[in-house]
């Protein structure tokens, strides 16, 4: 069967593996044709291919390569998959050491263009190497782009990833990512719904992003135009209760047009690792807050503030000018005023008062600006 056949996943639910391949392998089709719900002809496909399977071939050839072959009811299955219904892989073909069904307990995707800007491929890096120092798996696809740039990030960290592939786990593709996939077997696990020695097609690399959403806790999409198969990763999130989210970019880059509309939908607005685990993580990983530098005059009291705006920017004023233009008393000015002149915001000449110079030109000292 192919991947997200719900078809095929409907036959699975009702009847099981071994009635279901032991109908299409009857001689005489009438057992298959018991099955219902399509035409002689889609059925006959399914005969055809199950004529042809090999699982002992198969199984051999993920072993050789070091590999695995996962299923419900396995201990490592991730039962988080159990939420595309019909639609769930039949089982994963795993390659690397880890846990799978562990692991997906605590990761996040992260996906974008293949073709992305330098910009993208920073952001990715940053996140997948921020997420892999908190404890977090980051997911992907192993593709050119982002990808790539989050696996890259997570193993620089020395971090945990996982590779989705949407063909055979003993096939690197793309090419062009050989090493890369080969350091994700060292270091972290590359799975897929592929036997061994397939290769991939275009519907499967679209239906190999319902895994990618299912297994993880959130989806970070860094840049996707408005067709792009990471919104598709997106949905399918939504779609079965996950957390979406999306890094911005400029607005007038066509490569962030598909992210932004998504934040203006359901998606969440991150910029960094710890606001992604804010969302996704536990009660109490929070990230920290956001504010702009304190200014020496954001500390100051609120009577002492509204004096030291009482002087002028420029003259000097006596205490009786300051108090009136700060609605207080003489008094009450001038033990501001000394309070100010020992921090440094004001200097005494003669009877009056003025602000102390700044050695900044064109610099607000009544603000403190630095």
């Amino acid at each position: 069967m192919e991947p997200g056949d719900e078809r095929g996943g409907r036959w699975l639910r009702e009847i099981g593996p071994v009635e279901l391949l032991r109908r299409l392998r009857a001689s005489d089709g009438t057992a298959a044709e018991a099955l219902g719900g399509m035409t002689p002809k889609r059925l006959g496909a399914y005969r055809l291919r199950a004529g042809r399977v090999e699982p002992e071939r198969d199984l051999t050839a993920v072993a050789e390569a070091g590999g695995r072959f996962v299923c419900p009811g396995d201990r490592e299955w991730p039962s988080q998959l159990d939420d595309l219904g019909d639609a769930r892989p039949i089982g994963l073909w795993v390659r690397g050491r880890p846990d799978l069904r562990l692991w997906a307990l605590r990761s996040v995707a992260v996906v974008g263009a293949r073709a992305c800007t330098p910009y993208g491929s920073h952001m990715a890096a940053t996140l997948g190497a921020g997420l892999a120092e908190r404890g977090w798996v980051v997911v992907s696809g192993a593709a050119f782009g982002v990808d790539g740039a989050a696996h890259r990030g997570a193993l620089a960290a020395g971090g945990a990833t996982v590779a989705v592939l949407a063909c055979g786990v003993d096939v690197a593709y793309p090419r062009g990512h050989t090493e890369l996939i080969g350091r994700v077997v060292e270091q972290g696990l590359v799975v897929g719904e592929l036997p061994p020695s397939e290769h991939p097609t275009r519907s499967r690399f679209i239906l190999r992003n319902r895994v990618i959403a299912a297994l993880t806790r959130g989806t970070v999409v860094v840049e996707a135009e408005y067709r792009s198969g990471s919104l598709v990763t997106a949905r399918d999130a939504q779609r079965i209760g996950r957390f979406v989210m999306g890094v911005p970019g400029p607005a007038t880059s066509g490569l962030s047009a598909g992210v932004h509309e998504l934040l203006r939908g359901e998606g969440v607005l991150v910029t960094d690792a710890s606001e992604i685990v804010e969302l996704v993580g536990e009660i109490g990983e929070l990230a920290p807050r956001r504010r702009g530098p304190v200014l020496p005059r954001d500390l100051l009291a609120t009577a002492t503030a509204a004096v030291l705006d009482a002087l002028p920017y420029r003259d000097s004023a006596d205490a009786r000018d300051v108090a009136r233009a700060a609605g207080t008393t003489v008094d009450e000015a001038l033990a501001r005023l000394y309070e100010l002149h020992s921090l440094g915001f004001v200097e005494r000449g003669g009877e009056g008062w003025r602000l102390t110079p700044r050695p900044t030109r064109g610099e607000d000292t009544r603000r403190g600006d630095t």
